[in-house]
């Protein structure tokens, strides 16, 4: 088939594709109100390092600490899947609890973000209120440096220690990407659905539009009438 055909098709059918975006804007902007200013978004980013003390084998050759920076390397890999597990989200929320501030888990579970360069563990808190980010902030730092043989205890109870090494501050952070562009994909989506259905509304009408329509059919043609 042509590209002059799908225009000719298109230019049938063109308020199929039209209509079905127009709606979509208009179902969009009632839900969305991108008019309206969106309520800020904080963030507060901390960087943790794990330590292993190494073990004191009298007459023992113990690899110069070598396979103690190994443990230390790996706990932050284990370190990283724990601090975003329900498990630690429970244990933040009952340190905040003690201090006043009710916090479901699944709120802080849902707001901590991981992440891991160089050995060492980043971690991102998002919230609205920069206030319960700042207790939120400071219940994950507690969790991670005094309650961390809750987890690992086999490694961390006797020999291991993990360290707070860097707490930044409350940031306020822009609308996110996925929120710049969620109306442009909403209406390009919508346009190519048109275009598909109107695609499908041609194949399924049997009306004879064109010549090529007959000749397609085997049916010859003597004369075409132009408009």
């Amino acid at each position: 088939m042509e590209i002059r055909t799908y225009l000719r098709i298109l230019k049938r059918w063109w308020w199929i594709p039209i209509g079905l975006t127009a709606l979509t804007l208009v179902f969009s902007l009632i839900t969305l109100k991108p008019w309206q200013p969106r309520p800020p978004t904080y963030v507060m980013g901390m960087s943790f390092s794990v330590g292993v003390r190494p073990q004191q084998l009298p007459d023992e050759f113990t690899y110069d600490g070598y396979y103690t920076a190994l443990s230390s390397e790996y706990l932050i890999d284990d370190f990283s899947e724990i601090v975003k597990g329900s498990e630690f989200a429970a244990a933040v929320s009952r340190h905040l609890a003690n201090e006043g501030s009710q916090v479901a888990p699944g709120q802080i579970q849902g707001s901590t973000q991981t992440g891991k360069r160089h050995r060492i563990l980043n971690v991102a808190i998002y919230d609205a209120d920069p206030e319960r980010l700042q207790k939120i902030a400071d219940a994950v730092a507690v969790t991670m440096t005094e309650d961390a043989d809750e987890f690992m205890p086999r490694l961390l109870e006797d020999q291991g220690e993990v360290y707070l090494i860097n707490k930044g501050d409350v940031t306020p952070i822009g609308p996110s990407l996925k929120q710049r562009l969620d109306l442009p994909l909403r209406l390009t989506l919508a346009l190519l659905a048109g275009m598909g259905l109107a695609f499908f509304m041609e194949y399924l009408t049997p009306r004879v539009q064109t010549r090529k329509d007959l000749e397609t059919m085997g049916v010859p043609v003597l004369a075409e009438i132009p408009r």
